[in-house]
């Protein structure tokens, strides 16, 4: 059973910034595309960040390019996303995930979901 758990959330005003980490376990990590999507109230679940199973390559929403920046340590079976200059249309559920897919930006290309962390982002 593949398990992703979430940390990292919580409140901080706009221009600052969180670090969020996910821990995987039951399954070889390193095979994995992991990835970052979040659900605001009302939205739909959008593709935030993803990283490579190597770590070699990353890919961002254009929304989020330049200040959020995914690494990945396989070692530790951690992904880490370091968001900065957060604003207040980044609060949402930030969710970990993981693919067999090289670079899956679609929910449903996703096989294991963590639980969520929430970010809230105040002006």
């Amino acid at each position: 059973q593949v398990q992703l758990v979430e940390s990292g959330g919580g409140l901080v005003q706009a221009g600052g910034s969180l670090r969020l980490s996910c821990a995987a376990s039951g399954y070889t990590f390193s095979s994995y595309t992991m990835a970052w999507f979040r659900q605001a109230p009302g939205k739909e679940r959008e593709f935030v960040a993803g990283i490579t199973w190597s770590g070699g390559s990353t890919y961002y929403a254009d929304s989020v390019k330049g200040r959020f920046t995914l690494s990945r340590d396989n070692a530790k079976n951690t992904v880490n996303l370091q968001m900065n200059s957060l604003q207040p249309e980044d609060t949402a559920v930030y969710y970990c995930a993981a693919s067999l897919l090289p670079k899956p930006t679609g929910v449903r290309a996703f096989v294991s979901w963590g639980q969520g962390t929430q970010v809230t982002v105040s002006s």
